[in-house]
């Protein structure tokens, strides 16, 4: 049996082994050189995949919304959702419909106010006295809009306060106080008038008027050519702006946003002066929106620029003189100009300008974020 053995031993040996009885030891030397080869191969195919993750990592578009309050940002998230597909449910278009409500009934509080401070008188005396009712509204704490039952008890009031010419005229003096641009867009809507508790669904285009503070941080997050895009809204409030830096790593573009035909284009350029000449921003490409360009043309026809930018030089009526001036006041603001000032001329509520917009920004970012990828 062990003779047996000892030949199958011989027949299962390398032909070299059975020949030369050194050969053992040069076999265990070639196992271990193979088995240092694969443990090599192996370690490379470890951090080739990592580096694939990294660079999975890397390629996600981090977009961050900046500005001053009413700049756009959120109705700029809201198109993003729109251009992207991605429907509101019916929870969500309730709660539109709540905002809009609230939206309506605050905007009048600011008309009637206004035409109190600015010394316009009442049509009529019962206009006063639905004046007083729509000013002992107070709402919710915490702005989380009106019920439909409880905003029909203002209904009445509303549409006399609307027709007053008190309330025309304050509405026609409204660059000397803040109001928001949704509001006559709201008023003129009569389905918000005639449907009573049981209607008014709001469209799209409701919803890209409807102003809600941004609170929190507002995510959102879609695909564009197999890249994962996520864009962030921190809001604008002077309360929220300590909140930015909680979402700035790992960005890769900033959006700013301006309302361009607003009284706070001042404090708007101080809080692109901080975010531009940030050290962490040296390789992060900031992108400029001046927005609101259908209401700046509004406005250059009745208020001259120069009420708020005395050093202005340009034709006072004139669009483009005015952006151009405005660019190069943002631009002005830049410590490092070294590297150009993107910058785009927007209007948030038109669903078709951004769509246009956001296929030039997204062409841009994505350059800069693939030299960024280049470069690591």
């Amino acid at each position: 049996m062990s003779g047996v053995v000892r030949t199958l031993s011989r027949c299962l040996l390398p032909a070299e082994a059975s020949r030369d009885p050194g050969s053992s030891k040069e076999g265990s030397r070639e196992r271990d050189a193979a088995q240092e080869r694969e443990a090599r191969r192996r370690s490379r195919e470890i951090d080739a995949m990592l580096a694939r993750e990294r660079r999975a990592v890397r390629r996600l578009v981090k977009i961050l919304l900046l500005g001053a309050g009413e700049s756009g940002k959120s109705t700029f998230l809201k198109q993003m959702r729109i251009i992207n597909g991605q429907e509101f449910d019916k929870k969500a278009l309730l709660d539109f419909r709540d905002t809009i409500y609230e939206n309506i009934l605050k905007g009048m509080r600011v008309l009637v106010d206004a035409r109190d401070k600015l010394g316009i008188g009442w049509q009529s005396c019962e206009n006063e006295k639905q004046g007083m009712l729509v000013m002992s509204w107070e709402g919710r704490v915490g702005g989380s809009g009106v019920e439909s039952s409880e905003f029909q008890l203002y209904v009445m009031a509303l549409n006399a306060l609307w027709t007053d010419t008190g309330i025309q005229e304050a509405y026609a003096r409204r660059s000397e106080f803040q109001l928001s641009e949704s509001v006559k867009y709201f008023l003129e809507l009569g389905s918000y008038w005639s449907n009573g508790e049981s209607g008014n669904i709001p469209s799209k285009q409701d919803i890209l008027f409807a102003r809600k503070a941004t609170k929190g941080i507002v995510e959102h997050d879609f695909i564009i050519k197999k890249i994962p895009f996520k864009m962030v809204d921190v809001g604008g409030q002077r309360s929220q702006r300590q909140k930015w830096f909680q979402c700035f790593d790992g960005i890769t573009s900033i959006l700013f946003m301006v309302s361009s035909s607003e009284n706070r284009l001042v404090e708007s350029m101080n809080i692109f002066e901080t975010i531009v000449n940030n050290k962490l921003f040296l390789n992060v490409s900031i992108i400029l929106f001046l927005n609101k360009t259908d209401l700046l043309v509004e406005k250059i026809r009745k208020v001259d620029i120069r009420k708020h930018f005395p050093d202005y030089r340009g034709d006072t009526r004139n669009l483009e003189d005015v952006q151009a001036f405005l660019v190069q006041s943002f631009s002005r603001k830049r410590r490092n100009r070294g590297k150009p000032l993107f910058h785009h001329f927007t209007t948030a509520i038109d669903t078709e300008n951004i769509r246009f917009v956001f296929h030039a920004v997204k062409d841009t970012i994505l350059q800069e974020n693939l030299k960024d990828i280049m470069l690591q």
